[in-house]
């Protein structure tokens, strides 16, 4: 009773002397609540010491929504949150986390919430709020009308709604919403983000409510997107040498596309990705009579068809439609491989399939926005993001895992008793009664005394936010290694081969010591090197010698780094040939060409004589062949192979040692006149009817 006294008394002193005027500056939303809870006879029971002006304003507005007051809710964390989340440095935080998250629990609950201004505007307030939740942290912001909200914070607030974002692309939803503001969003952009996804909800339950494809379409799959409706931006289905306009309808189970007639549509063709079938789907290139010239189109790929279908969404300029249509295409068949790789089903299978369904809702109001020309649409799709990613599997894998323990905190609701949970499927409950679901309850686990809502935990980081922040390093070590990668790429055939020739510099060395040492221009050192390299062989010491070279090369590495240090890169100085001229290399090209194609016979001659060899058309050779195959077998069962490498190795390094040149070069002779003595198998080439019969066509 002592607190709430003096906690009024000080509320009434900070109206009167307008003490807080400093930190609003100009009027803002928070001026009137503030004022209000001052007069308020309950001020003292809504009024938390520890949060700071605006905080307690955020946590009255969730005390009004939850039906409880402020204090009730401070009694209710410390009694469910774990002792780490109630320390005095950070309990101003996790508890209006806390209140955030039980009131957007709640809130979702409600049909139609994005059309509510106050709930928009709510949820930009606990962002902006969530920066300065202490009362000693309130110095380091202004909180204005045009008061705007950082990452962090984004991330923190904005899963616990699933429409709005998801854990997985966060980082990149920020980063397009406030791609022209600076890095911070702006509450403008942010209500325009939320309204747009109100529309691009209405549009899909409208779309699944109508009867499309209502002759081939189960009722439990939702139309997702329809294009080719209007005839300034037809799609165009190339099957073979046939292209058909007609209309594309993407649904989260399956492809559609109904072909044009006079006044109506053809039967639709479905294309599925839901079922393994080894579904291949990529951009492609299109043109007329199956030239391969415009680079706006679409191709699926499965076992199911004899050849491939190709979706074509023609523009005057660029491919946007295209890019847009690949991505949800491979949105829908990525979950569907998710699910089916994991075994997913009951409700976590829902839950994966809306958070699809919700990152295509996303893309779509993000496109009503026009913040940037170019837009990845993968970026902002969880499963593409999670096929890019390094480590995108290990993503996946735990978002299995969490799906799976969700299912087991709903078979255990006789043990649960507070914890709170708005999943994806919850949140795509609420669309229209088309999408299913069910609502959401609010649950605590049995075993951990975390608070969670969604994918997002109180206080704390969840595995799956552990594994996207691990992936996202390595994304950008990845990014940065490309960057080096994109910087040393070279144009022209020989400046490409000059930079290889210095690069394979060292082994070219190397390997002219070998031949010196094979062919015996030395005669002291091969035969040291033969004695020592026979012992080597002799003693079974190669596996210690090829351990070593790895030993030291790692020892070389270190070295090389602990000097380094600090140091910029050596760079690698190659010698620019001369310019060449078109004509010059256009020559090259063409002798490039005819040294390619003489390499190419004579390994089909080579082939074509070991065919000969196997099917006894030159009994001679063969009967030859067959001996020494028979002898090489033996002597591979027998001898054990120590000793037969020895004896390989001292029978090819010996050839050329003066004892043995003039005996090498008489063996060679005879081995070179027996093989140009072996006839090529015959071949006779066959022309395709298929392909003479289209082209007739």
């Amino acid at each position: 009773m002592l607190m709430s006294s003096k906690t009024l008394n000080m509320l009434e002193g900070l109206v009167k002397d307008s003490s807080f005027k400093w930190l609003l500056g100009k009027q803002s939303s928070f001026d009137e609540e503030i004022e209000e809870m001052g007069r308020s006879p309950s001020a003292g029971t809504n009024w938390i010491p520890e949060l700071s002006p605006v905080a307690n304003v955020v946590v009255r507005r969730c005390s009004k929504i939850l039906g409880v007051s402020a204090n009730d809710l401070r009694d209710s964390f410390k009694q469910e949150a774990s002792e780490s989340l109630k320390q005095s440095s950070l309990f101003a935080r996790n508890f209006l986390e806390y209140c955030c998250f039980r009131a957007l629990s709640l809130s979702v609950g409600v049909t139609g919430h994005l059309a509510d201004k106050k709930f928009r505007r709510l949820t930009f307030d606990m962002m902006v709020v969530w920066e300065v939740p202490a009362v000693a942290s309130q110095a380091l912001l202004s909180v204005e009308e045009d008061a705007t909200v950082s990452l962090e914070a984004f991330s923190r607030i904005a899963p616990a709604v699933p429409i709005i974002a998801d854990v997985i692309i966060c980082e990149n939803l920020f980063g397009m919403l406030t791609s022209s503001a600076g890095g911070r969003l702006q509450f403008s952009i942010y209500d325009k983000y939320l309204c747009g996804l109100e529309r691009a909800i209405k549009k899909m339950r409208t779309q699944s409510e109508s009867s499309l494809l209502s002759g081939v379409r189960p009722k439990k799959e939702k139309i997702l997107e329809i294009d080719g409706t209007v005839t300034t931006q037809p799609v165009l289905e190339h099957v073979g040498m046939s292209t058909w306009p007609g209309r594309l309808i993407l649904t989260d189970h399956s492809l559609y596309f109904e072909a044009l007639k006079v006044v109506s549509y053809d039967k639709p063709k479905r294309y599925d990705l839901s079922e393994d079938l080894k579904q291949i789907v990529k951009p492609e290139l299109t043109g007329p009579w199956g030239t391969r010239l415009f680079d706006k189109a679409v191709s699926y790929k499965s076992i199911s068809l004899s050849e491939p279908a190709v979706m074509e969404f023609p523009e005057l300029k660029g491919h946007t439609r295209r890019d847009y249509w690949l991505a949800i295409i491979r949105e829908v068949l990525y979950v569907h491989r998710y699910i089916n790789k994991y075994k997913i089903t009951g409700l976590a299978r829902d839950e994966a399939l809306s958070k699809a369904v919700l990152g295509i809702i996303r893309v779509q109001a993000i496109q009503e926005l026009s913040l940037t020309n170019s837009m990845c649409y993968e970026n902002l799709l969880p499963f593409n993001l999670c096929d890019q990613l390094p480590g995108g599997d290990l993503i996946l894998e735990t978002l299995a895992e969490m799906s799976t323990s969700r299912e087991l905190h709903r078979s255990n609701r006789s043990k649960d008793t507070g914890t709170l949970h708005s999943s994806a499927s919850d949140m795509v409950s609420h669309l229209g009664s088309v999408f299913g679901g069910s609502s959401p309850r609010s649950r605590t686990s049995e075993k951990t005394s975390s608070l969670v809502v969604g994918e997002v935990v109180v206080g704390d980081v969840n595995p799956l936010e552990r594994a996207v922040k691990e992936s996202r390093k390595n994304y950008e070590k990845v990014v940065l290694a490309q960057e080096t990668v994109n910087g040393v790429k070279m144009e022209g055939i020989d400046t490409n081969l000059a930079v290889m020739k210095e690069l394979m510099l060292p082994v070219m060395e190397t390997g002219n010591v070998v031949l010196s040492l094979l062919y015996w221009d030395d005669p002291m050192k091969s035969t040291i090197f033969c004695l020592f390299s026979s012992l080597i062989i002799w003693k079974g010491w190669l596996v210690y010698v090829f351990a070593l070279a790895s030993l030291f090369s790692a020892i070389f590495m270190v070295l090389t780094r602990c000097f380094s240090r600090g140091k910029l890169m050596v760079e690698l100085k190659v010698t620019a040939p001369p310019p060449m001229s078109t004509m010059e290399q256009l020559l090259a090209v063409q002798n490039g060409i005819s040294e390619l194609e003489q390499n190419i016979q004579d390994g089909n001659i080579i082939l074509l004589k070991f065919r000969a060899l196997l099917f006894s058309l030159f009994p001679q050779a063969s009967e030859k062949f067959a001996v020494a195959m028979v002898v090489a077998a033996t002597m591979l069962a027998f001898v054990p192979g120590r000793y037969l490498l020895l004896m390989v190795f001292v029978e090819l390094f010996t050839r050329y040692s003066p004892p043995r040149r003039a005996s090498t070069e008489r063996l060679i002779r005879r081995l070179r006149e027996w093989w140009f003595s072996i006839p090529a198998a015959p071949v006779i080439l066959q022309h395709d009817e298929k392909n003479e019969t289209k082209k007739k066509k």
